[in-house]
């Protein structure tokens, strides 16, 4: 400011003495008077020639670099260059910010949508996109309510109570492939509402899954049980003959073998849930485990088809001697599933063909080829759920309890390998087991 001053004042005087040397006499006085006058003229004049370029510039876009250096306006301009670009700074951070928090919401495993006070879409993320079926260049500021017509979500929107979450299918939804969505409303801002969806489709399956698990399991368990009270009763209540006392006794045993046999299942595939997946440390011979399962075959053939009936013929063919990388109980319980299954449901006499393999690849398949009544297609990707029977009064016939294949599904997925079923009605079923090459060894080679 000072400068400023002395600037002036040097104009001023430098206009005065150019009067003094150039005037003349007679008008010494006024010369001297227009000669200040005149410097402090031109000083004003390139003073408000400097502050034009500083306006301009600060008109302008391009604040990067001032018009003037030196000087009040100098100082002025290289001020607000710094305010700017602190400014451009604060707003380019707060925008890399904005990107981040959108950037974040789009990754979001939930739906959101922002709405506007009057319900217009203001903002999505892809999630929302694949639930509502919205396009970002079709949608954007369009009615949500105009979108999305379910006359549940009008409901919700018109009571206003956004406490609870909302569920209703979503636009991808088939009746062979339901979609179930959660939605809830958050108000904020001046009547503005934030939208969260989530696909709970996975939970409400789930939610089924352990409702038809505990029906099935205590309709299965109160069939042997009403029996077992029955005959308890009768045994209690009437003078009965020997042979009768023996026919009740034997049917109670039965009926208390096959609850057992249920709760054993049950047991073992809380354990196969529970339990962290079999290391490499274990090794566990084929040959054995198919021996084992061959006398156990035989044993339940035996009982399942008693004499005069022929006995069915278990073939084994091993064609290399290996050993698998797993838990030996978990493995004998899905290796002996596969063929306890095909001595059930074979009539009696039948050959069963077990056979374990080498595939190209170096992965080990175990084949379990019965002769049995077969298996319609339309079965055949439900068979691994629990309690699902192709035929529910012949299970129960032959003692099976609806468990053996979802434990074989475990084992199988716990080892990483993989269950093949290949069946049709009339032509007999085809069961293997595919075993990955990283947890097969040679017999007796070395790790």
């Amino acid at each position: 400011m000072y400068w400023r001053y002395l600037s002036l004042g040097l104009w001023v005087s430098a206009g005065f003495y150019a009067a003094f040397f150039f005037s003349r006499e007679t008008f010494f006085t006024t010369a001297l008077l227009l000669g200040s006058l005149l410097g402090g003229a031109i000083w004003v004049g390139l003073d408000f020639h400097r502050s034009r370029q500083v306006i301009q510039w600060l008109k302008s876009a391009d604040h990067t670099e001032p018009p003037l250096k030196a000087g009040l306006w100098g100082v002025v301009a290289q001020r607000v260059q710094r305010l700017v670009m602190e400014l451009d700074q604060q707003f380019d951070e707060s925008e890399d910010r904005l990107l981040d928090f959108f950037a974040a919401l789009n990754a979001s495993p939930n739906g959101v949508v922002l709405l506007d006070d009057d319900g217009r879409i203001e903002w999505f993320n892809q999630t929302a996109s694949s639930h509502f079926g919205l396009d970002i260049q079709r949608d954007q500021q369009q009615h949500f309510g105009n979108l999305v017509r379910d006359p549940a979500f009008a409901a919700y929107v018109a009571t206003g109570d956004f406490r609870e979450d909302l569920m209703f299918s979503g636009k991808l939804s088939t009746p062979s492939g339901p979609i179930k969505l959660s939605v809830q409303l958050f108000p904020y801002g001046e009547g503005r509402r934030l939208l969260l969806s989530r696909d709970v489709t996975s939970l409400e399956q789930a939610d089924a899954m352990r409702r038809d698990f505990v029906a099935n399991v205590s309709h299965e368990i109160r069939t042997p049980l009403t029996v077992l009270a029955g005959f308890i009763e009768t045994l209690q209540s009437l003078p009965l003959e020997d042979d009768e006392r023996e026919q009740y006794l034997t049917l109670m045993s039965q009926q208390a073998s096959r609850m057992q046999s249920l709760v054993n299942d049950l047991l073992t595939l809380s354990r196969l849930e529970g339990t962290p997946f079999p290391g490499m440390n274990e090794w566990v011979s084929v040959q054995s485990l198919v021996a084992q399962i061959d006398q156990d075959a035989q044993a339940l053939s035996s009982a399942l088809y008693p004499k005069p009936l022929p006995a069915q013929t278990v073939v084994l063919t091993i064609e290399q001697d290996d050993e698998i990388a797993g838990a030996s109980s978990e493995l004998y319980s899905a290796f002996s599933n596969l063929v306890n299954n095909a001595v059930r449901y074979s009539p009696a006499g039948e050959t069963i063909q077990v056979t374990w393999r080498r595939l190209a690849d170096g992965r080990g398949e175990y084949v379990v080829q019965d002769s049995g009544p077969g298996i319609g297609s339309e079965h055949l990707s439900r068979l691994t759920e629990r309690f699902y029977r192709v035929d529910r009064s012949r299970s129960r016939d032959t003692g099976g309890t609806g468990l053996g294949l979802a434990i074989v599904k475990h084992v199988v997925q716990r080892h990483g390998g993989e269950l093949n079923i290949q069946s049709a009605p009339g032509q007999g079923s085809r069961f293997s087991i595919v075993l990955p090459f990283s947890r097969l060894r040679k017999a007796h080679e070395d790790v």
